[in-house]
């Protein structure tokens, strides 16, 4: 009983770790990869002009979408260079991603303020000013990482750090004398952090920063939908695939980081089998004392047998008997794998390593639950019939002789 009861535990609490690190992922990597991605099918850009927007928004699930042009460039801060990738966004991208929930310091912004300067042309007789000094200043986000590569920080009475930003020329023939890259100047405004690979790798900047580093006029790299929960997203991208047509590859979050998703549900699947064979090794338990039962019986067959007993009386006996201790074994081991998970979710007993103290995930699902129960009752009522149905085969005859 206490082997089927340990192991019905750990089956549910495992099941539930597994749950709970999925949710996680999904949580790390689809809300900064939106629900569907609209790329070109050759190439890396395309005309944004070639999409309808109007009719984009007009499908139905469709509740908001931003334009992105994307680069890998090199990013400098004093004398720290790193090499990013440079995603150029519209300032719907913030709360379709919810980036203020993930913000480590500084704000979500990304925007560009326009300042005027005048700016006086001094002649000997003459002091008005000539001219005007138009300054265009852009703010992004930065990876959590990619900013202590470039040993930055974000100061409270300034607000913004300043990196400098680096794009290799397109078609140049490089020589001697020649500055291959264009730069441009940005000011960093806050931090993100969403997952390993955003942190240390995404600048997230505005699009038009990217474009005019770029030297890109109406192309972009992709765009960005966010769908309404209450809709499938497989079914919002046929819709926008029969309204784009096949000059373009459509992709929902999941198609996107299907590896990811595909592999935490095949160690979930993995774990299951594993922990499946452990509880039929200890199924063996109850197959050992329910043959030790029934030999410290035979004497008490055999009486029970001198007043009537048939086969099938007896058999029922033993068989009720395995099934008790299985179903006590199954009903304390699921109050018990189901009280720990509950208590991880309260009191975060157990805590993720290089987490900075975040509780280890868990997320319960009854669905499991109900898999698991079923899996383990069938289990346990095959180990008490077919031993039980042997020994009376075996035994009962030999006594009635």
């Amino acid at each position: 009983m206490v082997g089927i009861a340990a192991i019905t535990a750990a089956l549910i609490i495992l099941l539930s770790a597994f749950n709970g690190i999925e949710k996680m992922i999904e949580e790390l990597y689809s809300e900064y990869d939106t629900d569907i991605t609209i790329r070109p099918e050759v190439g890396k850009t395309f005309n944004e002009r070639q999409i309808d927007i109007e009719k984009l928004e007009s499908i139905d699930g469709v509740i908001n979408y931003t334009r992105a042009v994307e680069e890998v460039v090199i990013l400098k801060h004093e004398k720290k260079w790193v090499n990013a990738k440079m995603i150029g966004i519209d300032s719907s991208f913030l709360n379709i991603t919810n980036m203020s929930k993930h913000m480590i310091d500084g704000d979500p912004t990304v925007k560009a303020d326009t300042t005027f300067e005048l700016i006086s042309l001094m002649e000997e007789y003459d002091d008005e000013p000539e001219d005007t000094l138009i300054t265009i200043q852009h703010y992004g986000v930065i990876g959590a990482g990619l900013l202590d590569k470039l040993d930055g920080y974000i100061p409270e009475n300034v607000g913004h750090e300043t990196i400098i930003c680096y794009v290799p020329k397109r078609k140049i023939k490089i020589g001697f004398g020649k500055n291959p890259f264009r730069t441009n100047t940005i000011r960093v405004s806050g931090r993100m952090n969403y997952n390993r690979e955003v942190n240390s790798e995404n600048f997230v900047v505005p699009i038009d920063f990217a474009k005019e580093l770029m030297l890109y006029d109406d192309h972009i790299s992709a765009i960005y939908v966010d769908v309404d929960p209450t809709y499938d997203n497989e079914s919002v991208r046929d819709d926008i695939k029969e309204l784009i047509g096949s000059e373009f590859v459509v992709k929902t979050n999941f198609e996107k980081n299907e590896l990811i998703y595909k592999t935490s549900r095949s160690e979930k699947l993995i774990v299951l089998f594993i922990l499946l064979f452990i509880f039929i090794l200890a199924a063996f338990n109850l197959v050992a004392s329910l043959t030790m039962l029934f030999v410290e019986k035979l004497d008490n067959i055999e009486t029970m047998q001198s007043f009537g007993a048939n086969r099938k009386f007896i058999f029922n006996i033993f068989f009720f008997e395995g099934l008790l201790i299985a179903g006590k074994g199954i009903l304390f081991g699921a109050l018990a794998g189901y009280l720990i998970c509950f208590l991880q979710l309260k009191f975060s007993l157990l805590t993720m390593p290089n987490s900075a103290g975040d509780a280890f995930p868990i997320a319960i699902s009854w669905v499991d639950g109900v898999l698991i129960i079923s899996m383990v009752t069938i289990l346990s009522v095959l180990f008490s019939y077919f031993p039980v149905k042997y020994l009376i085969y075996k035994n009962v005859k030999s006594v009635n002789s």
